[in-house]
């Protein structure tokens, strides 16, 4: 008889588990790389025993979520303003409205990897007249990039979510004047240190691997398997 743990989990299961901990992080309990992280190994997760790893230390019945706020009543932008200077923010920092940064002349750097989403999106408004934005994210992440550069530079470089995962999404508004915009992933940027928690632990015992790594492998099999049907239906 098959253990409650060894049983396959279905897809409906997987984004039952992503949906838990996308509310985990709307109340604070995950950063946006642990957000990421967990989505990523939930999606790839073949038994209840996996997905149970994720969810272990977050309550099981998620709590109210705050009410949305009110059509036409705005909600503050929070700004990092970096003018012949320097602005950065890193490290674990609350994100709970739009984010606006502005370099005249100098740099911003924002670090949305150990920062606790409180939103199911995270909107940012960069500004670059002469200078750079630079915005880190945790590789997995959806970035949408818009806006208008003239004489510069907007960018995203990133190694982004399959489609159809409900991954968390990035929106940068970009508007570069001789100046960059650029959106980079983990492996742009220096790297962070993650603590081994213990599903992480776990889950290198389950599987011999680091899961980030099988992830990845899974994501350049579907491109190459899209590659090769695309090609496919030209021949016909």
């Amino acid at each position: 008889m098959t253990e409650y743990g060894e049983v396959r989990a279905s897809d409906a299961e997987r984004e039952a588990v992503v949906e838990q901990l996308r509310v985990a992080s709307v109340e604070g309990r995950l950063t946006l790389a642990e957000l990421t992280d967990r989505t990523e190994a939930a999606y790839t997760a073949t038994t209840h025993a996996e997905l149970a790893l994720l969810t272990q230390d977050l309550p099981a019945g998620a709590t109210p979520a705050a009410p949305p706020v009110p059509a036409g009543e705005a909600r503050k932008r929070r700004w990092f303003v970096g003018v012949m200077g320097d602005s950065k923010r890193r490290g674990t920092w609350r994100i709970d409205q739009e984010l606006g940064a502005v370099a005249v002349m100098g740099d911003v750097v924002l670090d949305l990897r150990e920062a606790e989403v409180r939103t199911n999106t995270v909107d940012i408004l960069a500004v670059s007249v002469m200078g750079d934005v630079k915005i880190i994210v945790p590789d997995g992440v959806n970035v949408d990039l818009d806006g208008v550069a003239i004489m510069g530079d907007k960018k995203v470089d990133v190694l982004e979510g399959p489609d159809g995962m409900n991954v968390p999404v990035v929106r940068v508004k970009a508007y570069a004047v001789m100046g960059d915009v650029k959106v980079i992933g983990d492996s742009r940027a220096k790297p962070l240190q993650r603590g081994f928690s213990a599903w992480r632990e776990h889950w290198r015992m389950l599987h011999g691997e680091d899961w980030r790594e099988l992830s990845r492998r899974l994501r350049t099999d579907g491109r190459e398997l899209r590659r090769q049907l695309r090609d496919d239906q030209r021949g016909y």
